[in-house]
């Protein structure tokens, strides 16, 4: 009898489990990162958007929704949380762009980067809130090199959601990737000369906080030898690139 009435009890808790988890709006233990993978696979060539066919896919907004209804206490390590608002940051930014915003013009950006708010692990968050709030605090320069900000000079954007498990190497990837792309930066080692983006300037205590100043932080991720021996031993001349608003793929609107 008390076999029997503990198999019923454990039928009913599973039952009220499993009615939990079907209702709208119940907790997900972490969003989808395959649908991730599978929207930013069809829709994202060599770091470029195709926004046109993305606004026809309705899977974006179904990854966002999941954002808001995920529960914080499965972020339990560092990398969960970071690999998690990476990819929030990324796709909010393309929900962004779809619903008419845009970080073109200073106006533009303050509408896109603080005002503009989505609900997050329960709460509504801007764009800055994720990245000053929430990713530079935890410490990891990489992050610079991971969100993207729908613009030509922001890092291309990856065509794989970022996971806890990989992220070391996805972020040393996309260090390496920003620092070696020609149309991001410019090194010039028998001039001395380095034209870099403005990324390394506006966020040059992040970098330097990891590696005492900002030269021998990109040295670790340039592939040419002679130019990372140069920033070694801070040889550069450093040389702030204007950023490019202008969108990182095509829309018609």
């Amino acid at each position: 009898m008390a076999n029997k009435q503990i198999f019923s009890l454990w039928q009913g808790m599973a039952c009220a489990t499993f009615l939990l988890l079907s209702l709208p709006g119940a907790a997900f233990a972490l969003p989808d990162y395959e649908l991730l993978d599978d929207l930013l696979l069809t829709h994202v060539r060599d770091g470029f958007v195709d926004y046109d066919g993305l606004a026809l896919d309705p899977r974006l907004d179904d990854f966002v929704s999941q954002l808001g209804e995920t529960s914080p206490t499965e972020l339990i390590s560092p990398e969960a949380l970071k690999a998690f608002y990476i990819n929030a940051y990324n796709a909010i930014v393309l929900q962004g762009i779809l619903a008419g915003q845009s970080p073109a013009g200073s106006f533009g950006r303050w509408r896109f980067f603080k005002r503009m708010r989505v609900q997050v692990l329960g709460e509504a968050m801007s764009l800055e809130d994720i990245e000053h709030g929430r990713l530079r605090p935890l410490g990891d320069a990489r992050i610079h090199f991971a969100i993207v900000c729908a613009s030509l000079s922001c890092p291309r954007l990856a065509n794989r959601a970022y996971r806890a498990g990989l992220l070391d190497g996805q972020l040393n990837a996309a260090a390496e990737r920003f620092l070696n792309d020609p149309t991001r930066n410019r090194f010039d080692p028998d001039q001395k000369v380095a034209f870099v983006s403005r990324i390394f300037d506006w966020f040059d205590e992040d970098f330097t906080a990891v590696a005492g100043s900002l030269q021998p932080y990109m040295a670790r991720f340039v592939n040419d030898q002679s130019s990372a021996r140069i920033l070694r031993s801070e040889g550069f001349e450093l040389r702030f690139d204007d950023y490019d608003w202008s969108l990182n793929g095509s829309f018609s609107r």
